[in-house]
């Protein structure tokens, strides 16, 4: 292992405040290993033995059922995968291949649980993530739930505008079957909903989308602080936990009205 490889794992907030000697003990055993694209790099219902943490390229996060299959998340780095598997020694619930060459961290599962059980700031960390995770899959929930295959679309170019820097024009990050499968869509639905949002100022040239009445958007999307997390990008490495407490520091500060 490279030293700089290890201080991008140590920047993590899962690892950022343990002591240096837990760090040791964490990734002692660990290694890098750099994947092209289209490595699977585990099945659903296979035994989870490391934690991955994704330095470089993207991940996709599948599941399947019968002759279906759909996308459940993009990763982009610096980010951990797999670690609820990980913490209750289970098989995994979803296949993960990569979309670009990628480079990947692997510690190994059974040290993950031992330092947990032997260090209480390592656990907390552990359980931050966890419950970040968690509350952003209730979002995601919700989102399917409760609104409309256009609201969603909205809501999710209105995320997407506030993470690329809030200007009138973004650039997708995905081909639009995987973007189709993120927001519980058909490719064919996701179409339509493009072309339902040209009336409010919705333009889409290739991976190029443009904003010409930002105003009309949000009032179609109504975005909601109780299903949306608006947190700008950051000049850091943030944790799913801590992206959570932002969002719900804001939900207080402009009340929950839908």
């Amino acid at each position: 292992m490279r030293d700089t490889d290890l201080q991008r794992v140590r920047a993590l907030p899962l690892f950022s405040g343990v002591s240096s000697d837990v760090f040791r003990r964490l990734t002692g055993g660990a290694f890098l290993q750099r994947f092209p694209a289209g490595t699977t790099l585990l099945l659903e219902g296979d035994r989870v033995d490391f934690l991955y943490v994704l330095l470089d390229g993207t991940v996709e996060l599948q599941g399947a059922w019968k002759d279906r299959e759909t996308t459940l998340a993009v990763l982009r780095p610096v980010s951990t995968f797999i670690l609820a598997a990980v913490v209750l020694d289970a098989d995994g619930l979803m296949s993960a291949r990569t979309l670009q060459r990628s480079e990947i961290f692997m510690l190994s599962g059974e040290v993950i649980r031992r330092t947990m059980k032997e260090d209480s700031d390592f656990a907390f960390a552990v359980s931050q993530e966890l419950a970040g995770c968690y509350r952003g899959l209730v979002r995601s929930i919700k989102s399917q739930k409760l609104r409309t295959g256009v609201e969603r679309l909205a809501n999710y170019l209105i995320t997407q505008r506030i993470r690329q820097g809030a200007e009138d024009k973004i650039t997708l990050q995905y081909e639009k079957r995987v973007l189709a499968a993120l927001l519980g869509m058909t490719p064919e639905n996701l179409s339509r909903a493009f072309a339902s949002l040209a009336s409010h100022g919705v333009t889409v040239r290739g991976p190029t989308v443009t904003f010409s009445r930002l105003e009309a958007l949000e009032r179609l999307a109504r975005p909601s602080p109780l299903i949306d997390n608006h947190m700008p990008p950051q000049n850091r490495i943030t944790s799913k936990g801590e992206s959570e407490r932002w969002a719900s520091e804001v939900a207080r500060a402009v009340g929950y009205a839908h």
